[in-house]
């Protein structure tokens, strides 16, 4: 198994920061909507999916495997997301499960053969 850390690192990164740009483009409606901000809101919420859509491109593939990866880092991200902006407490069960989708994801992500060569 010939893996580069960069690589790794790299895609890994890229998966972070695409979730960001997807819980970002859910959030601002969100926050119109439910909790009556300002709608110029809407205008970060276009570039946030125009990001996302963008960053999309940048995955090494679009298959299953890469998407069922970014599923994992996604869930970790939104459990971030769930910690430090919205300010609310992780359970252990929440802790737990972001540790499990994690592992998952790194072994698709370092699989032989797989998303990073």
């Amino acid at each position: 198994m010939d893996f580069s850390i960069t690589k790794i690192l790299t895609t890994v990164c890229l998966f972070l920061v695409t979730a960001v740009a997807e819980i970002l483009g859910c959030y601002f409606p969100y926050l119109i909507l439910n909790q009556g901000k300002s709608h110029w809101l809407w205008l970060p919420t276009v570039l946030a999916l125009a990001v996302f859509v963008w960053l999309l491109t940048l995955h090494p593939a679009a298959s299953g495997r890469i998407y069922a990866a970014y599923g994992g880092i996604y869930i970790f991200t939104a459990l971030m997301w769930l910690k430090f902006v919205d300010q609310v407490s992780l359970s252990r069960w929440d802790l737990l499960g972001g540790l499990v989708v994690m592992c998952g994801a790194l072994i698709i992500i370092l699989q032989p053969q797989g998303l990073v060569r």
